[in-house]
């Protein structure tokens, strides 16, 4: 005769069974993790020990920049600025900087990019804008400078002109997010959980990039193989931080804290702007025209392409600076006529 209890004792065995397989496979999943992660780390610091770094550090409040100067020495200083995570912006500018050789050419890695610490103090427009402030004064570069941001960049080229508008002579976006009501409602996903930097601290990232790097390649045919390689690489070593992470979560409070603020009436704005983007993102002409009402000397020039216009429309992008920055400069006084006996 079967008893009660070793009929629950049976009915028991399955499911110690079941916890026992599961505790096994969550034992094996940690520990291929903990082996992952171990040979990501191991593996970017071979490949950071053998890759030559670019740049020069730059000592600022919470950390170091790292500063890139191209072109020639003496000429007018351009600034360059990237868009948000941008994982190498002194290689992603490449192909617009080889067509700016005549300027001075200034690329400044925030934090969380490039060269450049991948951790920092809170990623407000205010911080953002000191840092580039005190990376700039520390160069031996002419005021005032021509100030150039890509993407989120048109966000800190419109805090940092307003907030130092002595030592920019003129602003350039690239496909330039203005800071609207709607992005004020705009919301990071994630949390305060940084999941894409443990995802990519695991290793999911170097296997992305392994198995096909064309994934994280720019679309262009005007970047060397050496960028190219170099630009993985880098993915590989930076996606995720917890800078960018930052910078991404605070996108909302940015835009709010630049609400109704516009560029100052005498400095001169050019914006070019994608085709795809006034084509896919609503009203993105208009916020554009709307920031600029209030500029004396301001253009709107679209550029067939995505958004990252650098990659595609470098030539086109110089020749229409260098005109829009002859126009601009203040006219050079005129000798006075001769008088009339």
């Amino acid at each position: 005769m079967i008893s009660l209890t070793d009929h629950t004792k049976k009915r028991r065995r399955p499911f110690r069974r079941t916890r026992k397989i599961l505790g096994v496979v969550a034992i094996t999943a940690l520990g291929m993790i903990l082996a992952s992660t171990a040979a990501n780390a191991f593996l970017e610091q071979q490949e950071r020990s053998s890759t030559a770094q670019y740049g020069e550090l730059v000592e600022v409040a919470g950390g170091s920049l790292n500063v890139v100067r191209a072109g020639t020495e003496g000429g007018q200083p351009l600034v360059l600025l990237s868009g948000l995570g941008t994982i190498a912006p002194a290689l992603d500018f490449a192909p617009l900087i080889r067509e700016l050789e005549a300027y001075d050419v200034i690329v400044v890695e925030r934090f969380g990019y490039g060269y450049s610490d991948m951790s920092a103090r809170d990623r407000t427009v205010e911080n953002i804008s000191t840092e580039l402030h005190e990376a700039l004064s520390s160069l031996d570069i002419g005021k005032p400078y021509v100030l150039a941001g890509h993407s989120i960049a048109g966000f800190y080229t419109l805090d940092y002109a307003n907030r130092y508008p002595g030592e920019v002579s003129a602003v350039i976006g690239i496909d330039p997010s203005v800071p609207t009501t709607e992005l004020e409602k705009h919301s990071a996903a994630g949390g305060s959980i940084n999941v894409i930097g443990i995802l990519s601290a695991i290793g999911l990232v170097r296997t992305v990039v392994s198995v096909a790097p064309g994934a994280v390649d720019p679309t262009s045919s005007d970047f060397t193989t050496s960028e190219l390689e170099h630009m993985r690489l880098m993915t590989i070593w930076n996606f995720g931080n917890s800078a960018v992470a930052d910078e991404s979560a605070r996108v909302a409070s940015n835009a709010a804290a630049l609400h109704g603020l516009t560029y100052p009436e005498n400095m001169p704005v050019l914006h070019f702007l994608a085709s795809d983007s006034v084509a896919t993102i609503p009203d993105w002409l208009e916020s554009h025209k709307n920031q600029l009402t209030g500029v004396n000397r301001h253009e709107i020039v679209e550029l067939q392409g995505l958004h990252n216009l650098q990659w595609t429309q470098s030539t086109a992008m110089a020749k229409k600076i260098t005109q829009f920055l002859q126009d601009s400069a203040p006219s050079r006084a005129q000798p006075a006529p001769p008088q009339v006996q």
